[in-house]
């Protein structure tokens, strides 16, 4: 069985600027959740080529605001190279309400280059086991497709959890997979708001649900066998825990959320002595070095004044965009979601939820 190829052997993409790319279809997909494909200029085609589990953040203005989304790239089945986003309405002003009330074909979508860190490792043969919760389901049904098409040796198990048949994205999709790769691919739905015939598929996922889900997919802990969970932090941390108990090695989950939404508040890290620190960037094979500000509340703070071309998106630490490398000083990291223990060793922070702990922090944005 070969091994999974570390992500310092993969060339890091390009990740700043912004690019204006026009919407070419609009797919109305449930009550609040809409597809978006973008028409992508031949000059741009390899600026936004991604792979499966890429996300890429759109810019939105409106009402005097800036606002900045992270969205997974997902293409349909038989066109994995589109770029195409499912957008979810989950406020009254935000942009999933733009796209699904105001948004037309031929309208102008800002938007970042694909990054990410989400996928599959590159395992020939392994047993691929994807766990989705709603729209966790965007980033794992590309990294699904792109499996079971290029690694004829592999297996892929989906469970999905959803309020409700209807209301369970991409199943169409899903159906389209099962067809084709018959004897590679499995799905299941657990829905939580629908009574099934099986109590194993009614209710929401706890540990001993999803124990017996993967016992009745043959999907134990093991050599050959590869997690990857997407969604809210509730189902995130069952699956993780769950896994652990079970005796799954640390490496071969890996994980995304889409909110912190449930998380448990933590105490963030005691904030040293306020004084002015040197903070250096390294960003687009640029350099440039800024002072923090009394107002400053973390690094990107400090960072944005000097390169507001610095990528960010939620702020929370879950999207992963302004990750960075610490290649001098030190930093205090405060809770994150989107950072792992190996990267966490590789000396990898987020500037959202860091502070300098030295007089001297080096960022390195394109390690």
């Amino acid at each position: 069985m070969d091994t999974a190829v570390p992500r310092a052997a993969q060339a890091a993409p390009p990740r700043t600027g912004w690019y204006t790319l026009p919407v070419t279809l609009l797919d109305r997909l449930t009550e609040d959740t809409i597809a978006i494909t973008l028409e992508v200029p031949d000059g741009l085609r390899e600026r936004f080529a991604h792979r499966p589990g890429a996300h890429v953040v759109v810019r939105h203005r409106a009402g005097g605001r800036e606002l900045r989304r992270s969205y997974s790239v997902c293409p349909p089945p038989e066109d994995p190279a589109a770029l195409r986003l499912v957008v979810k309405r989950n406020t009254s002003d935000g942009f999933g309400a733009h796209a699904l009330e105001r948004l037309a074909a031929g309208d102008l979508l800002e938007v970042g280059p694909p990054a990410g860190h989400f996928g599959l490792p590159q395992v020939r043969g392994a047993h691929h086991v994807l766990i989705a919760g709603g729209c966790g389901i965007t980033p794992l049904a590309p990294m699904a497709a792109a499996a079971l098409r290029e690694d004829p040796t592999c297996r892929v198990s989906l469970v999905h959890a959803a309020r409700t048949a209807r209301g369970a994205l991409l199943a169409d999709e899903t159906a389209v997979l099962k067809d084709a790769y018959v004897d590679r691919f499995t799905a299941l739905y657990v829905l939580s708001r629908e009574r099934r015939e099986t109590e194993l598929f009614s209710g929401r996922i706890d540990a001993d649900r999803l124990t017996r889900l993967l016992t009745l997919l043959g999907a134990r802990p093991g050599p050959a066998t590869r997690f990857a969970v997407c969604g809210p932090y509730g189902l995130v941390e069952t699956v993780r825990s769950t896994l652990e108990r079970w005796g799954a090695e640390p490496d071969t989950v890996r994980f995304e959320l889409f909110s912190t939404d449930g998380a448990p508040p933590e105490p963030e890290p005691e904030a040293p002595a306020v004084r002015q620190r040197r903070v250096t960037t390294v960003l687009a094979g640029r350099t440039g070095t800024v002072t923090t500000a009394p107002e400053d509340t973390t690094l990107l703070d400090t960072v944005l004044r000097s390169r507001p071309d610095a990528p960010y998106a939620c702020r929370d630490g879950v999207c992963g965009n302004c990750r960075a490398k610490v290649v001098r000083g030190a930093v205090a990291l405060g809770r994150q979601h989107a950072l792992d223990a190996a990267d966490l060793a590789a000396g990898y922070t987020l500037a959202c939820r860091a502070r300098p702990h030295t007089d001297d922090v080096t960022l390195d944005f394109d390690a």
